[in-house]
């Protein structure tokens, strides 16, 4: 566990997560966050305490208004336009730190001047600005999607706006470092995510399938993954939910399996027997690649967005050029020939760079460089006449 500086424990916290509805790479930061942070308080939209951590649950969490309006926990995107609003709503005037976890509107909420609000931001508003098309074009509509654009436009310049409320950015990425230039026009420190690689293990026997794992929703292209192991006919085995599944589900021939979701110890089961991780979308960072790494096993990505900082070509995966299933096709004929080179003990060892302690211990120096700095600097101005 990582360090805690005494000024971290004298200071009044508050942490902040778009929604806590089941556990995904953000919770997953949010956890090491309470670790850091025991004492914190936690503000979230909507919370459903069947779907999340113990740790996280052990903490005061404050829910917005949404958590009140009908099936909020399991429908909570279909209240997108009321997101701003209610975010705002959080009263956060006690707190000396505020440190939001955020690749939504986490980033909104209103703080005194004196209070230091960090944003950690696994990525700007996704379907508003870097996957806005891919989420525009999946949409089945055309009512629906004239009606998606006028959100889109207002979620963009809403959410333009409250990323000046942050004093201190941190990118889980280079990739989101860049995103958060470009959108918000802010500098950010990249401090990786936190990975659980003692958790993860590598397997004696490996099976015949290749995996995919994630929320099945259309920026992650699994339709690609799909079309591409319909060609080759390879066993393909895909683990995850969301709206994309019924569509793969009529789109993939016998040789896939898509089993929704799967406990922990599953997937980390399914991870170390697997032939190769399929990760086909561009991603923000990507933690389950890396946790493939943890478990010997290499990743066959698309060569965008976080891949690019985790896959290194021919030591720990192979990268693909182009987000098309001819590219991907290609990629896994290429591991094929080369598969017996890849070592299980080399590949585990790429992953340790990103261990859940190295986080802590750097997000812990992060906060306690920028609290002082913050205090410092409004103290200035405050004896300025």
């Amino acid at each position: 566990m990582a360090p805690s500086p005494g000024i971290l424990q004298n200071l009044r916290v508050a942490l902040i997560h778009h929604w806590l509805v089941r556990m995904r790479g953000g919770e997953r930061v949010l956890e090491s966050l309470c670790r850091i942070f025991p004492q914190a308080d936690i503000y979230t939209l909507v919370f459903d305490p069947q779907g999340i951590a113990e740790r996280i649950r052990s903490h005061t969490i404050t829910t917005s208004w949404i958590q009140k309006l009908p099936w909020a926990t399991k429908y909570y995107s279909q209240y997108l336009p009321l997101f701003p609003v209610a975010i705002e709503q959080f009263d956060l005037s006690a707190y000396d730190l505020v440190l939001s976890s955020d690749a939504a509107v986490g980033k909104g909420v209103i703080t005194r001047p004196e209070t230091c609000h960090i944003c950690y931001c696994h990525t700007p508003l996704r379907y508003a600005w870097s996957a806005y098309h891919t989420y525009l074009q999946a949409v089945q509509s055309s009512l629906r999607r004239s009606l998606a654009a006028f959100l889109m436009s207002y979620l963009r310049t809403w959410d333009a706006a409250a990323s000046m409320r942050v004093d201190y950015y941190i990118a889980n990425s280079e990739t989101v470092a860049r995103r958060i230039q470009k959108y918000y026009r802010r500098e950010s420190v990249v401090i990786y995510p936190p990975i659980a690689t003692s958790r993860f293990q590598t397997s004696s026997s490996l099976a015949e399938y290749y995996l995919a794992v994630g929320q099945l929703a259309p920026y992650k292209r699994f339709d690609i993954a799909v079309d591409a192991f319909n060609e080759l006919g390879r066993p393909l085995l895909i683990v995850g939910e969301g709206p994309e599944y019924s569509n793969l589900k009529k789109r993939a021939r016998k040789n896939i399996t898509i089993i929704g979701r799967a406990s922990d110890e599953a997937l980390r089961k399914y991870l170390s027997q697997c032939r190769a991780l399929i990760f086909p979308g561009e991603e923000d960072f990507g933690m389950i690649a890396v946790e493939a790494h943890a478990s010997g096993r290499p990743v066959i990505a698309l060569s965008r967005g976080g891949a690019v900082e985790t896959v290194i070509p021919e030591v720990n995966g192979l990268l693909f050029e182009e987000e098309t299933a001819t590219s991907l096709v290609k990629a896994v004929r290429q591991f094929e020939a080369v598969e017996s080179k890849f070592d299980p003990r080399t590949i585990k060892q790429t992953a340790a760079p990103f261990d859940e302690v190295r986080f802590e211990e750097e997000l812990a120096r992060f906060v306690c460089e920028k609290v002082q700095e913050h205090r410092d600097r409004f103290e200035v101005g405050r004896r300025q006449p």
